[in-house]
This record gives C-alpha cells, structure tokens and sequence, in this order.
C-alpha cells in the first residue's frame, strides 16, 4: 500500500493526471497500477487507481484521509516532512524510530529516496542509502533517483548515486528515456557527460547531438548519406512528465535528424549544429515543443544562438514551447525573457529580434513574459 505524505489535495489531482498521461505512454509501472484497479485509461479511472494505491474507497474517501494527514504520526509522514524541511537530524530521529520507513512507498510509488533526491539535497540522500534505501528504486513512472539528480543537473548527487550502484540503462516514461536522456532533454551537460563516461545508452541521434559526440554523429549520419535506422532507435520517450503533450515520435528519418537539432542547441553544442544542417536538419523545425532557437534561447546558450542564426534560424520564427498551457506562438526572445537569460535576449536583440510580437495564448511581448517570471533584468533591458 502507498502512504498519502502530502497535505495539498489538488497534489493527488496532479498525481492521477500524470499517472494517466505515463500509462498512455505505455509505461509498465503505470499501466500495471491500472491493471490492478481494474480502470479505464480516463481521468476518472486515473483518480479510482490512486485511490485505490493508496488502500481507499474512492476519491472522497481518499481525500478524507488526505484531510487528517496534519495530525498523523504515520513515520512515512513525518519521514516526508523531514526530507522536506532537509532536517536530517529529524529524519534520523523516524529512522532509529521506524527503520523499516526507508523501504515503504508513497504516492505513485515515490520513495524517500527519490524525494529527497527532488529536494536536490545530498545529507537526506546520503543518510538514506546508509539506512538502507534502495537506489534502484523505481516509481510508477518508472523514475530513479538518479533520474532526478539527472534532470536537475546535480553533478555532485549524481555522483554519490552513481557510487552507490544506481542503475545507468533504466528507463522512464518509454524506451530510451534513460538519466543521461533525461539530462539532455534540459541540456544539462554537466550530469549528461558525467553519465555518459559511464555508459552511452540510448546510441541515437539526438544523443549523439546533445554530447557533441562528432564520432557517433558522423556514424549514425555519414556525410554521404541519409540518417543510418540506428540514429532513430530508443525515441519512445520524449516527455520528462505529464505537463507535456502527447505525442508519437516516428522513424521518419526527416524527423529523426530534426529533433537531434533542438536537442545539440540546448547544450550548446554548435559543431554538432553545423554537421546536423549538413545532413539535412531543417534549420527551423519544430519537431517537438521548440525549435532549436527556441530551446538554445530558453537554456541561455549564446553560442548556439549565433550559430542556428548564422545556419538561416529565422529571429523571429513562432513556434511551441513547453506543455500546451505555455508555450503558442512563442518566439525565441518570448523564452529568453522568460527565462531571464540576459545574455541571449540581448544576442537575439542585436540579432534584429521583434521585442513587440506577442504569442497566441496570453498575448504578451518578451518583455511581459519577463515582468510576469520575476525576470527584472531581462524586462528592464526589453524596455530599453
């Protein structure tokens, strides 16, 4: 049984949806929730399967539960509260109290481990592997710790997992979605290259592009020819979590070598840019969620910036971003100013940026999109 931890009742709102949208995947560990319970894949099986996890009779009932969880001394709960708070003194307290704690599991089968792997902190994490935890652990998505330290681009807690024997090749939320896939999915170099020392798995494309790896490019897209079927292979995942669209990535070679773009500019990787529109990259595809302007201005990666404009990028090109909430009509400096990367709106100004377009869901310039982030130093230099 999954212990409820968290006191917000719209969290477990947020955990149905995402289970739901990681069974439409065809994740194994979601899907088999659904087995269990009997449900259809439809928001309200998704609430009836996390009530159910959690050994409740329903939504209502589960919601009930959830209600009293302020005075529960379940030490799953206050475990929780611990690794939440980064009080490791607390946390040792529920261990010496409850040392069986380190191997239960929560919500969609989140355990403390991969929680305070969430909470980027490497004492909770650390006291957790020396009580027991189980770094291989994976939730109902089918995420590890080391996949969340991955994402975030903690080098250091990536480290202290690798050490403690945490599994490279597993993967998340569809085939290939391993930690290093994770890591470039947000271009995060430092964990990606640290986990790719380790091992190279998925061996594709986009991989290729997000390492800069000029020997694997020019294997899986020779200059005299067409993108090789292994360029494409392990593209099952291409979302890190529900809050992005659907969607099913095709062994379309076009597309193969599209994505791999967006995927070398937010690492800033412009040698593997050149060689990718070399090979035939369309230079502003939107394959998934962003073009390659669009992910290297949201990542701040200047570089990249001058190297997709000086391959043909259009400044101004609209496009997606994000989940279907976020991003319509976006241009690359709208993401730049979000983001608060100075730098590349001001690269993208130089470059003949239009500061006055506005996008299709909210109707905001860059620089509205700037004041509403926080971003005070991107919306002061659009104003200027």
């Amino acid at each position: 049984m999954q212990h409820a931890y968290h006191a917000d009742p719209l969290y477990y709102e947020g955990r149905a949806e995402g289970l739901l949208a990681s069974a439409q995947d065809g994740t194994d560990g979601a899907a088999a929730a659904f087995a269990r319970a009997g449900a259809p894949l439809t928001a309200a099986g998704a609430r009836a399967v996390v009530a159910a996890e959690h050994g409740c009779d329903g939504w209502a009932d589960l919601l009930e539960h959830v209600a009293a969880l302020a005075t529960s001394d379940d030490p799953f709960v206050l475990a929780y509260r611990a690794v939440e708070a980064h009080d490791v003194d607390g946390l040792t307290a529920v261990l010496d109290a409850s040392p069986g704690v380190v191997g239960e599991v929560g919500t969609n089968g989140n355990d403390l481990l991969g929680m305070a792997a969430y909470t980027c902190d490497e004492r909770t994490v650390a006291l957790l592997l020396a009580r027991g935890a189980d770094v291989a652990h994976r939730n109902a998505h089918g995420w590890t710790a080391l996949h969340q330290a991955a994402s975030a681009g903690l080098v250091p807690l990536t480290r202290l997992l690798l050490e403690a024997g945490a599994p490279v090749g597993v993967a998340a939320r569809g085939a290939g979605g391993t930690p290093l896939v994770v890591a470039l999915f947000w271009g995060q170099t430092g964990t990606a290259e640290l986990l790719a020392s380790r091992s190279l798995a998925p061996r594709n494309l986009r991989v290729a592009a997000g390492l800069g790896d000029a020997a694997l490019l020019d294997e899986l897209l020779p200059a005299a020819g067409a993108a090789t079927p292994d360029a494409g292979v392990g593209r099952s995942f291409y979302r890190p979590h529900g809050g992005f669209p659907a969607w099913t990535p095709s062994d379309d070679p076009a597309e193969v070598i599209d994505e791999a773009l967006a995927w070398a500019a937010r690492s800033d990787r412009v040698d593997a840019l050149r060689t990718l529109v070399e090979g035939g990259a369309r230079v502003d595809a939107d394959v998934y969620r962003g073009t390659a302007l669009a992910w290297a201005a949201a990542t701040g990666r200047v570089a990249a910036i001058q190297a997709l404009l000086a391959l043909g990028a259009s400044v101004d090109a609209r496009g997606t971003f994000g989940g279907p909430g976020h991003g319509e009509q976006v241009t690359a400096l709208h993401l730049a100013a979000q983001s608060g990367e100075t730098a590349a709106v001001r690269a993208l100004l130089t470059a003949g940026a239009d500061p006055t377009l506005r996008d299709a869901l909210y109707d905001g310039t860059p620089g509205d999109w700037a004041a509403h982030a926080g971003a005070d130093e991107a919306a002061a230099l659009l104003r200027g």
